[in-house]
């Protein structure tokens, strides 16, 4: 199949479309878990993707053990500090590709994940039908992540309680290191404050073992905008999450107006639900948009 015969194939397909998910920072395919066993229960084709150093290549410091060595956790090197974003969009459009065999491909991002998926559709906006951003970074006007955080939409962000719980200097190691295992209950409660507001102490176990150490540091800083005449082709939803302390919705409201201001003719598909930033993915309403976008 030629890049032209995909082009005109979008819409036309009737094939099921294969939804592939991106995680994001220091996370991995396990956050959505819940979102794709029920879409696969509901008869859809999903699989959500694990990026390069995360997931069954994830890195775990020794220093990151029990008992924790903090002087070590502070200085041991991680082999994530080599990877770039180009790795990601390799890795996702080699993804979609395999996927695009047997039919349509959406492709949604969460969180930093819609970095990759910005970039993936700059990339090859011919393979995919849509793009769905979930409570996720869509940079149009400013060139990087790292440039929202300075906006004033932004205000509202509580990152500050995650960044507290770096363990090392990103810019010596090379990787944002969290220390997601800390004892320390105030730092517990800053992070559910900021990732998972009315989570149960139980969930927030959970969350807290899901989530791994080390994320490569430079993803924030690489150019990450959508290009009107690649990414800007490709329908596109933004799901708003409105109880989000990381990314407040303000900020999910300036990505959809600079997108939209881009493509005019081709308007985002808006839709809210009532989560903080990590869901979880498997809300029965988060579920049902998928489904719904599956099916058209």
């Amino acid at each position: 199949m030629t890049t032209n015969d995909v082009t005109e194939a979008r819409g036309t397909d009737r094939r099921p479309p294969t939804l592939v998910f991106v995680h994001g920072t220091n996370s991995s395919s396990t956050l959505a878990t819940g979102l794709i066993s029920e879409l696969t229960l509901r008869g859809h084709r999903a699989v959500a993707v694990d990026l390069p150093g995360h997931g069954r290549d994830a890195f775990y410091p020794r220093s990151y053990q029990a008992p924790q060595d903090l002087e070590g956790l502070a200085t041991e090197p991680s082999p994530l500090s080599k990877i770039t974003i180009d790795d990601y969009v390799e890795h996702v459009v080699d993804v979609v590709r395999r996927a695009r065999r047997h039919g349509p491909v959406i492709l949604a991002g969460a969180s930093q994940g819609g970095v990759t998926v910005s970039r993936v559709g700059n990339a090859i906006p011919e393979l995919l039908e849509r793009v769905v951003y979930v409570a996720a970074y869509c940079c149009v006007d400013l060139p990087s992540l790292s440039a929202y955080l300075e906006t004033p939409e932004n205000a509202g962000s509580l990152l500050a309680n995650v960044t507290g719980a770096i363990a090392a200097d990103p810019a010596a190691l090379g990787v944002a290191r969290v220390n997601w295992r800390t004892a320390d209950p105030e730092r517990i409660d800053g992070i559910r404050e900021c990732l998972a507001g009315g989570f149960t102490d139980r969930q927030m176990g959970h969350l807290l073992a899901m989530l791994e150490p080390d994320e490569t540091a430079a993803i924030p800083l690489t150019e990450a905008r959508g290009q009107a005449h690649t990414w800007g082709r490709i329908p596109r939803t933004y799901v708003r999450f409105t109880l989000d302390r990381l990314i407040p919705p303000a900020l999910q409201d300036r990505f959809i107006a600079e997108a939209d201001r881009l493509t005019p003719d081709n308007p985002t598909d808006v839709r809210s639900v009532a989560a903080p930033h990590v869901g979880p993915f498997d809300l029965p309403e988060l579920v049902d948009i998928f489904a719904e976008l599956a099916g058209r």
